[in-house]
């Protein structure tokens, strides 16, 4: 998992210019002029990362990505995406970028 999230951040940081990284007590915030991710901690099998995309614009994929609004979690964002592998993280490309571009 330690990889896995060494592998988000780095994708997270290098999608466009002038994203900063941001260390909160619960998470970790990815912000252009306003957070467009969010990185839970690790759990055993999952990574999970709130985006500012809209769930309605977002091809919902069960135990991929999730419509979280009006639910309770840390950070910011109406999508959740569950990342377990670095083959989840080629398939969220496509969603961070879109969270990127709606901050």
């Amino acid at each position: 998992m330690t990889e896995l999230v060494e592998a988000v951040d780095e994708v997270l940081l290098g999608i466009g210019d002038g994203v900063t990284r941001v260390q909160r007590k619960q998470y970790v915030a990815y912000q252009r002029l306003r957070n467009f991710a969010c990185v839970c901690p690790p759990q055993h099998t999952k990574l999970l990362v709130y985006l500012k995309a809209d769930p309605k614009e977002v091809d919902l994929v069960p135990g991929f990505t999730r419509d979280v609004t009006g639910l309770g979690h840390h950070g910011t964002g109406d999508l959740e995406v569950q990342l377990r592998t670095e083959r989840d993280l080629d398939r969220a490309r496509d969603v961070f970028r879109a969270s990127y571009a709606a901050a």
